[in-house]
This record gives C-alpha cells, structure tokens and sequence, in this order.
C-alpha cells in the first residue's frame, strides 16, 4: 500500500511539473489582436538545440506570428537568426549543410594560412604555450573564430542594426559574467558577437569579451529566460525546452557527465517556477541525443516537430486569437555582394603593425571586394593564431561605401613547444622538438627552431619578419644528413674512381645551409623571394678506400658554396598530403658564384628549376593529381653534386633529389630534366585513401641541347598506396614497379614529413 501511494505521489508531481504538456488552455483570458503579444523562449541544449527549428515549423504552418523573441546559448544562436528575418525553413537548410566539427575545431582552409604558417602546421602533432618556460594549456578546445565568421556572414544584411529591439522580431539572449557569476542580457551591439558569447560552453569555446566583461555560455546562469521575456511585455509565452533531464547511474561514467549533472541540479529546479510563467511548454522527446550530435541534426530537428504537432490545435487557437494567418517571408539573399571598403579601422592591436594586419586581410583601401574574400582575409589574420579573438563589423557610409572595423584580441603567449615524430626509408626514425618564439625583435616577427633526434639528426632554424603587403626578411640556416647504399654505377657519375668491383656502397650526405633573404607577396596569392646563399656540402663514403691513404674516406664533394637566389611558389591546395584541389607551383633559381673547390674543378653554373601541380576532383571520393617539372645546369658541367637526382619516394627532400616511382632512392642522375606524373586517389573511408598512378622522365646531360627531352621516356615508374590520417600525421605505404628496372620497390612513411 505504501509503495502505492508512493508512485501516486510521484505521478501527481510529473503531471504538476508537466502540466502543459496535456492542459487545455483558456484563451478567452487572454487579449487579442495587436494587444496580444507572444514571446518565444528557446533554451540552451547544445546540438538538441536544432529542435528549435522544428517548432518552429510548425509555428510557421499555423500561422502563429512571434513579436518577441529570448534565448540562451543554442536558443540564442536560432532564436538570433530568426529574429534577423529568415524563416524555418531556411534555417534547416542552413544547418543541415554546417559541418559542425570543422566550426568547433577552429579548422581554417589551408588557403588561409601563410606559406610559413602552413609549412608549421603540417609538422607537428601538439604545439602547446611554453612562456616562462611553462607548459600551459588553451582555455578552450576552441576560439570560436569559425563560429563567429558564419553568424557574421549569415547577418551581414542586419550589420547596422545595433538594438536588436530593430530586428524583425526583437530579439535578446543571455551570456554569463564568468567573474561575477552574473546573467547579462544582451540586447544591444553586435548581433555575431552576443550570440556567440551566448553559447561560449566553457572548456569547449574561448570566453568573448564584450565592454570588458568575460561572458560565458548563459546557461550557466539562466538557460531558459522566460521572465525576461514577461518583463519586455510578452503576454502569452510559448517555451521550448531542451536541456538535459537528470542521467541515470549507468550514464554517470566521466567526468564530462557528472559535471553536465551538477548543472541539471539547479537547472531543473529552476525550471518548476519557469514552467509555471509558460503558457504553452513543448519539451521534445530528445532525451536520446547528446549535446554534441550535430552530426544527428535532421533526427533532432524532426523530434522537435513531431512534439510541437501535439500542440497543433493550440498553435491555430492562437493565430485566431491574433486574427491574422501570419506568413514569415523567406528571408531574400542576393549574391550582390560586391563591397566598396573606403576605410579600415583597427583597435585591440599593440604588438602587431597595421600593415601586418591589412596585409592578412588583403586589403588596399579604397577596395573593391566581396564578402568572400573578406571573410577569407579573417581567415587568413586567424590562422596566424596571434589573435585570440578577431570580431569584424562594416558600416556603411552615406555614399553607399564601407567602414571595416575590425576590433582585436592579441593572444598573450608568445612561446610555444611542439613536437612531432616521423618513419620514412630514409631519415629512418626523429622525433622532432621545436621551439617557437613570436615578437623576438620586432613587433611582427617569429623565430622556430627544429630539433630532429633520431637515426639522422637533423635542425631547422628560421627566423622571418612579416610585414604584411610590404617587403618582409627572414634567415634561415638547417643542417640535413642522411646515409644510404646506392648502386655503383650511379657513383660512378660523380667520380672517376674505378668502382667495378663494386654493386653498391654506403654514400653519408651532409647538407648545412644557410640563407638571407627578402620576401614579398605577388598578386596576393605568390611567394616571391630573393636571397644569398651559403652551403657546406660533403657527399663521402667509407666503402671505398685510397691505396694512399688507406684510413681515410673517399670524398665526392666537400665544398662550401656561395650563391644568389630567386623563387617563386603558389600553394593553393586544400590538401598536402591528399590535395583534392588547388594548384602548386613552385619555381627556383641559383646562380652558384664562388666555392671552396674541393675537387678543384669549379667554374661559376647556375641551376633552374619549375614544378607544376594540379588537383581536381573528379568524384566524390575520387580525386586526380597531375604534374609537370624540369630542371637545367648552365655552365660548369663537371661535378654532379647538383645535378637531378632521381629514385624512391618521400617528400621534403634536399637540393635537387626529386622521388621516382619504380626506381631506388639516389639511382640516377643527370643536369637534365623533364618529368611528368599522374596519380589517383580514392578516399573510400573517412581518412582511408587508395592511390595508385605512374611517373615518367627524361634524365641526362645536356638534355635540352641535344633535343631528348622531346622524344619518347626513357624512365617510367608506376605505384598503388594506401594512406591513413592519423593525429601524428598521415601513415603511407606504396608499392612501386619500373619495366626498365623490373623490380618491386616497397616504401613505408608515419607521421608529417619533417
């Protein structure tokens, strides 16, 4: 009997606590026509937030006209977009086509980044603040950089609008004051920047600033403000609830989900008296999805549906009772977005120039551009991870032109350690430490320093200045060695040594350079440089012994060399390891001036080179990458110690060693070259690539005097491969075949080239 009574009592308390959900409303107390005002209130619920969208729909199809509009985080985010005019069903459109993942992790286009910038990134596996020599670690998983460039994108059409009471329907949103532990209401200002500071999920999304407060995702505070809305003269209420109920002990397994639990404590007993001031409560049947199931957006969007349809018959007493069907009109986008930027105004920056930062963003003033390229000029001041926060407004101008102005958040660490480890068929194993250093002389510079520990030890140093659309400088000096069995008869083209005896011999390549160097943007999209150039080079072996001098190694070269250089490089694949589009190119050089002459036979040469690559898509999963490359020596033609070297497979390699399929590392060469490849690369699981193709080349001396790089290839190669990205870098494998050789070559890669 007690039991009975017991499950009574808690059967009552539900349907008190829920009573909206099966209550039939009196809505002869209520006024009518313009007297009566009805107020929406979404809540904060993460990806269960995307209900919102479906109550919305139905909303819509009954005619229900909203004239107030509050929400928090994830209510906030729909509940602003709605308000800035687009209906429903665009916003399921929206959001169906958002890859959330990419937004959370602050992911940036390759094209956004710097060839610096980019070259950096695609080393290391963690790069973590390092300043005063302690390890430190990011606020958050993310800046939310990505999620404001989307909101500011989708309300470009509303970017005067500064009191959101001005909006289509007045809209406002809650953030947390993460030191005072305060709700703020924001409904003024930048429409991008509240929504965003609405949802900043602390340890998920970095903290905004706005007015010198630090605000945190409102839920924290207040993730359902229907009294807010009461108070703004709403007098019929119609809320949507989607935060979490409480999780059952077998739920209850991390961290994460006891914290998430805490919170509904509160929450959830805030919500007793919140229901009591919503005339009509939908809480969708969500219960089965997480906060971050973005990826189950449509199922979510079509729970909320399904429960607003409950109410269907209420939703049509309510438009009666507004004695108008109201018809939300699709929010017009035109694809006229050509802007004129008269002006460019920049606050928040201290250690980074002005020209530093216009030169990120790619503009000239006056400038004629479009939202596009703006938002890929943000993208590009983002992916130098010097800001921690870029927020962007344009104003218009009487004459029709534009005023950027673009506020700042500098990021405080400028120390940083990285690291990365790597297996290739020829550097063998490394382990790469790097240490970065930003600001070291100059407001715009950066100094990094690799330090690569393994079977070869190997180091980078480069330090460059970037000065934006003016000509920045930089240094550079590394040191690359590495040892491997070649076959005789290649050595044979870099001395006369009688090595018939011979098959092959253990060659040791020791490389140290060292470069200064001027560099300045062309067309915006091309790397130009021009430097000087020293370099130590010593190709030995200790296969090979002197009758003379029998314990010492046998020399190819031991030379320091003193050049001139140019180059030029376009870099605008999606890709480097898989590109699936973009163009490469990359054209270099060297007039060679003077050199220690170890072997006593130098005369001054120059060497030039060019390679051109495209990729394409050519189905969905299935991509095509085509190249083209050639190389020529003009002048001293004895001593082959930057003549083309071809064979193996890799990438990054030194000097003019240039991979072949089908053929071994260092198998042939010449101070002429002409070659082409094409490969495949099907991408039939996520992360998973098959990729075969072949290689063809012409390879010899005085190639273009003598006319055959025109005629038939003497070198063809062919490959199949299988690729895996992995969070240390793409694992590789290929298997390659020559006709000419008739041999299997099997190479092996883990990890980002280094």
């Amino acid at each position: 009997m007690k039991k009975s009574y017991c499950l009574l009592i808690i059967v009552l308390m539900n349907w008190a606590f829920y009573a909206q959900d099966s209550t039939t409303i009196d809505f002869s107390k209520y006024p009518k026509g313009d007297n009566l005002k009805v107020g929406l209130v979404l809540s904060g619920g993460g990806a269960k937030g995307l209900a919102h969208i479906g109550v919305l729909n139905e909303l819509e199809a009954a005619g229900v006209k909203i004239d107030y509009i509050g929400g928090t985080s994830m209510g906030a985010i729909i509940g602003g977009l709605y308000a800035a005019g687009y209906n429903a069903h665009q916003l399921d459109s929206i959001f169906n086509v958002v890859n959330f993942d990419k937004l959370i992790q602050d992911n940036l286009p390759r094209s956004a980044q710097s060839f610096y910038e980019r070259a950096d990134a695609e080393k290391y596996a963690i790069s973590l603040p390092f300043d005063h020599f302690k390890i430190s670690f990011p606020s958050a998983l993310s800046k939310g950089q990505n999620i404001y460039n989307l909101f500011t994108e989708l309300t470009h059409h509303v970017q005067e609008v500064n009191d959101f009471s001005e909006l289509t329907i007045p809209f406002f949103c809650v953030a947390t004051d993460a030191e005072k532990g305060q709700a703020i209401i924001l409904d003024k200002g930048c429409l991008p920047e509240a929504i965003t500071a609405s949802g900043a999920l602390p340890s998920l999304f970095s903290p905004v600033i706005v007015d010198d407060r630090i605000l945190i995702d409102g839920g924290v505070v207040n993730n359902y403000p229907v009294e807010e809305l009461r108070r703004r003269g709403a007098n019929f209420i119609i809320g949507v609830d989607v935060q979490d109920d409480l999780r059952g002990k077998s739920e209850l397994k991390s961290a994460p989900e006891m914290l998430i639990q805490i919170n509904n404590y509160r929450t959830i007993e805030a919500m007793k008296d919140k229901v009591a001031e919503t005339d009509i409560y939908i809480k969708p049947n969500i219960a089965g999805y997480s906060v971050v199931d973005f990826d189950k957006g449509a199922a979510i969007i079509k729970g909320g549906e399904e429960k607003a349809k409950t109410f269907d018959s209420e939703f049509l007493k309510l438009a009666q009772l507004q004695k108008a069907h109201y018809n939300k009109p699709a929010l017009a986008i035109t694809d006229t977005d050509t802007l004129r930027i008269k002006s460019v105004g920049i606050n928040g920056n201290t250690y980074y120039t002005r020209s530093y930062i216009l030169g990120k963003l790619k503009i000239k003033t006056p400038a004629k551009t479009t939202y596009s390229a703006l938002f890929d000029g943000v993208n590009n001041l983002a992916a130098t991870n010097n800001f921690q926060r870029i927020n962007h407004k344009l104003e218009i101008y009487d004459d029709g032109q534009y005023h950027l102005s673009v506020n700042l958040t500098e990021s405080e660490s400028t120390t940083y350690i990285k690291a990365g480890i790597h297996y290739d068929d020829v550097y063998k194993s490394a382990a790469l430490i790097n240490i970065t250093k930003k600001r070291v002389l100059f407001k715009n510079d950066i100094a990094s320093f690799d330090l690569a520990l393994g079977d070869n030890v190997r180091y980078n140093f480069d330090y460059y200045s970037d000065n934006g659309f003016y000509i920045g400088f930089g240094l550079r000096s590394y040191y690359n060695s590495f040892d491997r069995r070649v076959d005789a008869r290649f050595i044979e083209q870099l001395s006369d040594l009688p090595l018939e005896s011979f098959n092959n011999l253990t060659v040791d390549y020791t490389d140290f350079t060292n470069q200064i160097y001027i560099q300045t943007l062309f067309q915006k999209q091309f790397s130009f440089n021009l430097g000087l150039e020293h370099k130590f080079l010593k190709i030995d072996t200790e296969s090979v012994r002197l009758v003379e001098d029998p314990n010492s190694k046998v020399y190819f070269d031991n030379s320091h060399y003193f050049s001139t250089y140019g180059s030029l490089l376009l870099d605008s694949f999606d890709n480097k390891y898989f590109p699936t589009s973009g163009w490469y190119f990359n054209g270099d050089f060297h007039l060679y001036l003077l050199s220690s002459d170890y072997n006593n036979n130098f005369e001054e040469f120059s060497v030039g080179s060019a390679r051109l690559k495209y990729a394409h898509k050519i189905l969905p999963k299935l991509s095509v990458l085509v190249g083209v490359e050639g190389g020529f020596k003009i002048g001293a033609s004895e001593g082959g110690s930057f003549d083309f070297i071809l064979g193996g497979w890799g990438n990054d390699f030194i000097n003019n060693i240039i991979p072949f399929y089908g053929y071994d590392f260092i198998s042939s060469a010449g101070d002429g070259l002409v070659k082409s490849d094409i490969s495949f690369d099907f991408n039939f699981y996520r992360k998973n690539h098959l990729n075969f193709g072949g290689n063809f080349a012409n390879l010899e001396n005085d190639l273009f005097t003598n006319g055959n790089w025109l005629t038939s290839p003497d070198y063809t190669g062919y490959f199949i491969g299988y690729g895996l990205e992995t969070l240390v870098g793409p694992l590789q494998t290929k298997l390659s075949y020559s006709p000419e050789v008739d041999k299997v070559f099997w190479n092996f890669s883990l990890g980002f080239w280094f």
